[in-house]
C-alpha cells in the first residue's frame, strides 16, 4: 500500500470538497431559482467534464496551466514554480473536473424545495440570507451531502486528468489512482490489487450512501 499516495489523495479530496461546498451551493441555488437567456449553455458547460474524455479535459487544462499560457506565467511570477506538475495545479484541475458532481445534485435539491415555503418566508419578512440558513439549507442538505460525497469519491478515482496535469511525482502529484497504474506497470500485482480493493470498497460505500440519501429526499417529496 502506498500510504503517501493515499494521504495525498485524501488531502486533495478534502480540499476539493471544502472549496466546492460554498461554490456548489451558490451556483446550484442560482441555477435552481434563476431563469435567464443562455441558461442551457451554462448548464451544458458545467456538465462538459461528465461527457468529455479525461484526456481531452486534461489536455486543455495542461495548455491553460502551462508556462506558455498567461495563467501559467502569472503563477510562475507569483510563486516561483509552474502550475502544471504541482499539487496546486492538481487542486485547480480537480475543482474544475468535479464541479458538475457537486453542483448538479445541489441544484436538484434546491429545485425540490416548494416555492410556497420561500414565499412564506419572504412574506414573513425574512431576509434572503435568513431563509437560506433556516429553510433552504435544512431541506436541501441531503442533496448537498450527495454532491460532496460524489465529488470526493471521484477525486480519489480520477486518473486521466491527474496524469495529464500532475504526472506522477511522489508526494506531490502521485495520487492513489496513479500509484495503482505505476504498480501495474512494475508488475507489482499484489500492491496494485490491495489498493484497487480499497478503492473498490470505498466506491461501493460511497454509492450506498448516495442512494440512501436519494431515498430520503424522495420520501420528503
Amino acid at each position: 500500500m502506498d500510504w503517501t499516495a493515499l494521504g495525498l489523495s485524501l488531502r486533495l479530496g478534502g480540499l476539493t470538497v471544502l472549496i466546492l461546498l460554498p461554490v456548489g451551493v451558490i451556483v446550484g441555488r442560482w441555477l435552481a431559482y434563476r431563469s435567464f437567456r443562455g441558461r442551457a449553455l451554462v448548464e451544458a458547460m458545467l456538465a462538459l467534464p461528465l461527457v468529455l474524455p479525461p484526456t481531452v479535459v486534461g489536455y486543455y487544462l495542461l495548455v491553460s496551466f502551462g508556462g506558455g499560457s498567461s495563467l501559467g506565467q502569472l503563477w510562475h511570477a507569483a510563486f516561483g514554480h509552474t502550475l502544471v506538475f504541482s499539487f496546486e495545479g492538481l487542486l485547480v484541475a480537480s475543482l474544475l473536473v468535479n464541479l458538475p458532481f457537486a453542483v448538479q445534485p445541489m441544484q436538484r435539491g434546491f429545485e425540490a424545495i416548494p416555492i410556497d415555503l420561500r414565499e412564506a418566508a419572504a412574506v414573513s419578512g425574512a431576509s434572503a440570507w435568513y431563509t437560506l440558513r433556516t429553510v433552504e439549507l435544512p431541506l436541501a442538505w441531503p442533496s448537498i451531502v450527495t454532491g460532496l460525497v460524489l465529488a470526493f469519491a471521484h477525486t480519489l478515482g480520477e486518473f486521466g486528468v491527474v496524469l495529464m496535469v500532475g504526472g506522477s511525482i511522489p508526494g506531490e502529484t502521485r495520487t492513489i489512482a496513479i500509484a495503482i497504474y505505476d504498480r501495474v506497470q512494475a508488475f507489482d500485482t499484489a500492491a496494485a490489487g490491495a489498493m484497487s480493493a480499497m478503492l473498490l470498497g470505498f466506491s461501493l460505500a460511497t454509492l450506498g450512501l448516495v442512494y440512501a440519501l436519494s431515498r430520503r429526499v424522495d420520501r420528503k417529496r
